[in-house]
């Protein structure tokens, strides 16, 4: 293969506005097909973005030989039955986070994908590709700030739409699993290693079930993190990485537009360092180093080891604010 050619199941928002155009955008991908279980909204879909075949059912698109990869962005009770159903098809999978809806079906697409070693799985952590947090990444690495004390982040927005996705707790609805699952993510990806203990608190919204607020800290034997999200407060993100000799302040750590420049923040001693980074789509950088990995037959960015993790840790944070005590993942 000279590019890989996808199929998406679903016209989820985040597929449509997201990572379609994005795939469409990028150096070593197609998007050949989209899905939807009503047919008339995948020939819309279809239309509005250039993309020559629509399926009626997950499954037509599965069957189809002009797919070898597919992007699962279903709601969150559907990602892991679908990505066992790609890979049986014999197709790689890229499927939206959070990978599952606890760590034991993790476990379940981690022994899916082990069983078929010459395809690809990966979780959508788009964030971890933009220059940003690469930059983020080196200088934490080398030091820039000193050892590395605490990571904070704070994710939130206010939807309190009923029939919404996010707020029906058997499709995995909540602000853990939707966007708290990023701030775990970042500080393990920080750290470089796994908490030892979490505490977790969980305000749940009586209509819904769901959690709308969750703070969680991270104990890494060594440093801390602190995860606050929320789905019924103001909209607002903020990574901070706070260091024994300095600070990096990320100004949109997670959905960081495509459309403009995006900065971040370097404080040491007494001086402020202000970095930019172009225009640059996340999902698109996402898009191509899945690709090349499928390509070059190499090791995706992100492992399904480091998904069960992440879930690990999700399950944990849950499990203290039920508790009240501290948990080890």
């Amino acid at each position: 293969m000279s590019v890989v050619r996808w199929g998406v199941l679903g016209v989820a928002s985040i597929a449509v506005r997201q990572v379609i155009p994005a795939i469409k955008a990028s150096r070593n991908g197609v998007v050949t097909a989209i899905a939807s279980r009503d047919v008339e909204r995948a020939r819309a879909s279809a239309a509005q973005l250039g993309v020559a075949a629509w399926c009626g059912s997950y499954d037509e698109l599965l069957q189809r030989t002009d797919v070898d990869a597919v992007y699962v962005p279903l709601p969150n009770h559907l990602h892991v039955p679908w990505s066992v159903r790609a890979l049986q098809a014999g197709k790689h999978v890229l499927c939206e986070k959070p990978i599952a809806l606890n760590a034991p079906e993790a476990r379940v697409l981690h022994d899916a994908a082990r069983a078929h070693p010459g395809l690809k799985v990966m979780e959508a952590f788009m964030y971890r590709f933009h220059p940003q947090w690469v930059r983020a990444q080196s200088l934490v690495r080398d030091g820039a700030i000193g050892p590395l004390g605490t990571v904070q982040t704070f994710f939130s927005y206010f939807n309190d739409d009923a029939a919404n996705v996010r707020n029906i707790a058997p499709m995995g609805g909540g602000a853990l699993l939707d966007i708290g699952c990023y701030g775990i993510s970042l500080s393990r990806l920080l750290f470089g290693r796994e908490p030892v203990r979490v505490l977790g608190y969980m305000e749940f919204d009586p209509r819904f079930g769901t959690d709308r607020l969750t703070s969680a800290v991270l104990d890494f034997d060594g440093g801390s993190g602190t995860v606050t999200c929320a789905t019924q407060l103001a909209r607002h993100q903020r990574a901070n990485i706070i260091g024994a000799r300095g600070r990096i302040e990320i100004e949109i750590p997670f959905n960081a537009p495509g459309d403009r420049p995006c900065r971040i923040f370097l404080q040491r001693g007494g001086s402020s360092e202000e970095i930019s980074f172009e225009a640059c789509n996340q999902y698109t950088e996402q898009a191509d180093r899945f690709a090349l990995a499928v390509l070059n037959e190499s090791p995706v960015p992100t492992s399904i080891d480091d998904a069960v993790q992440n879930m690990r840790v999700i399950d944990a944070v849950a499990k203290s604010a039920r508790t009240g005590l501290w948990e080890r993942p």
